[in-house]
């Protein structure tokens, strides 16, 4: 029972302990009623104490008398007689029952088993449907697609990819904090170029696996309003940037309009929001803090005058059926950049659980089986991957030349060994495989790394933009850095921050992350 007890307290502990409990929508129902069957199928002794309080879980039915009702009823020795023994076998059953729960032999099967493989797989059978939590499929207008039984949170991206990761893991851990069903938005291009499209969230990362993981239906706006809409809907979003930014900053850009054909009404946050008011150079803000404002009396007492929407001029407070943010990127429990602490509970509670796709994972596992040249009927060898991010962060080296600001090849080799040493000792592995992804464009460099045996990719040979698009190169790296046994990553890049979460959650493997900006910045 312990087992059963500890799986699902991983799945929904979070969820349960974080949140008060108000009426439930009917998806919230149906989840209660199938976790309450499974846990008295698993054990009929006690009520169980993860129950969720499902009111259908104690039935009262018509007609169903007591004992002591029905035992009046037999008024001769016979059925006296047939009564007890009936009770004496009941009574014996029970003991051979608890005889067997609790003997060492007897193993229950977990309830829940929804916890990290070494190559994840989304292979898993929902519990409920998270699309139960709308009307039914997409509708011109998103009002129409919402149940009035259920509230929604939504918010957008606006930075590189990694970071839009990181944003909307925040957005569904606000969601779980405040008990509503997140919507999320596609992703769009930045670092790899305005006129390469969004890519919807569902074709990176399985949704389904994800909305089972962590206890609560997660939603695309795709599934939610007809993405060929022409209707442009009034709503009033909160404004947080504007309160961690200070005036005269405006709302943070959304392309809500475009994405979603939302004319978004503003009303600033307040400026108690600001996790160190002033301070322009870090402009995070608790998770509570912002989680207040969907409550009295903070809602009420925080309003103000909103900002004219850009379409319609529409002047609005914000929504509470559809609760609306501007950025979420910059929130935090505790710690401001918590992604790469080990506290940080957006990772621990929700990111962790955003698994790749199986076809965006066998795309990669292919790179790799080719890279390697390792056949189909054989496993992909363990193996280390280096993210050597250098292109754009070159700015930051000032007049120290790339080759002194950068690690060196000889700096990389004394990290391999230590990871060789660790995974030796803990694993019995030591992995001989290694490769290099960068965005490093000197040849020279790329020979220097391939003298030394170690592995690259190729987009331009393997013809990825071609056969995939503009998007897959980047998440073709994405995948390899976080299928490895090890990670060394660049100290300050989020992408090796979640690359380096994955290797260690998700496969018991090693991170380092890497310093640099002088000749001995890695010396330890």
């Amino acid at each position: 029972m312990n087992d059963t007890v500890t799986v699902i307290h991983k799945t929904f502990g979070p969820f349960k302990e974080l949140c008060a409990h108000p009426p439930r929508p009917l998806w919230r129902r149906r989840m209660s009623m199938s976790m309450n069957i499974s846990m008295e199928m698993e054990d009929k002794r006690s009520p169980s104490p993860l129950s969720l309080d499902d009111p259908f879980s104690s039935p009262s039915l018509p007609g169903f008398h007591s004992p002591r009702t029905i035992l009046h009823k037999f008024g001769s020795t016979r059925r006296r007689l047939v009564i007890a023994t009936g009770s004496i076998l009941s009574i014996f059953s029970l003991l051979v029952l608890a005889y067997l729960s609790f003997s060492p032999s007897f193993t229950r099967p977990p309830v829940l088993v929804l916890e990290d493989n070494i190559y994840p797989s989304s292979n898993i059978t929902p519990v409920w449907d998270r699309k139960s939590a709308l009307l039914g499929p997409p509708t011109d207008r998103f009002r129409d697609n919402l149940r009035d039984d259920t509230q929604y949170i939504t918010s957008w991206i606006s930075a590189g990819w990694t970071n839009d990761v990181m944003t909307y893991g925040n957005l569904i851990y606000l969601a779980m904090l405040t008990e509503r069903v997140p919507i999320i938005g596609p992703f769009t291009p930045s670092h790899i170029g305005g006129n390469a499209g969004d890519v919807p969230f569902g074709e990176v990362f399985d949704v389904d696996y994800l909305s089972e993981s962590i206890g609560i239906p997660v939603l695309e706006w795709s599934e939610v309003k007809n993405s060929s809409s022409q209707e442009i809907e009034d709503i009033g979003c909160w404004s947080v940037w504007q309160a961690v930014k200070g005036p005269p900053t405006e709302p943070r850009l959304t392309n809500a309009l475009p994405l979603q054909g939302l004319d978004i009404s503003f009303t600033e946050g307040p400026t108690w929001l600001h996790k160190f008011p002033g301070n322009v150079h870090d402009p995070h803000a608790h998770f509570w803090s912002i989680a207040s404002l969907l409550y009295s009396p903070e809602r009420e007492n925080n309003l103000k005058e909103p900002q004219p929407s850009e379409v319609h001029g529409a002047l609005l407070p914000p929504d509470e059926h559809l609760a609306c943010f501007d950025y979420l990127y910059y929130v935090c429990a505790h710690t401001s950049f918590e992604y790469e602490y080990d506290i940080s509970p957006a990772w621990r509670f929700v990111v962790k659980h955003f698994r790749w796709t199986n076809r965006l994972q066998t795309i990669a596992d292919g790179y790799l089986r080719r890279i390697f040249q390792v056949p189909d009927d054989l496993p992909i060898p363990p193996y280390i991957a280096i993210h050597a991010r250098r292109g754009d962060f070159i700015v930051y080296c000032g007049d120290v030349p790339s080759e002194d600001c950068f690690p060196s090849v000889s700096a990389y080799q004394r990290r391999i060994a230590e990871i060789q040493q660790d995974t030796r000792e803990r694993l019995g592995i030591v992995p001989q495989h290694v490769i290099m992804l960068s965005d490093e464009s000197d040849p020279a460099w790329w020979d220097s790394i391939r003298m030394v045996g170690w592995y690259t990719t190729d987009h331009v040979a393997e013809d990825t933009v071609n056969k995939y698009g503009r998007w897959y190169p980047l998440l073709i790296d994405a995948v390899i850095q976080s299928s490895g046994i090890g990670l060394i990553g660049m100290h300050g890049s989020t992408m090796s921050v979640l690359a380096g979460r994955r290797v260690q959650d998700w496969h018991n493997g090693v991170y380092i992350d890497m310093k640099w900006g002088t000749p001995n910045a890695d010396d330890h």
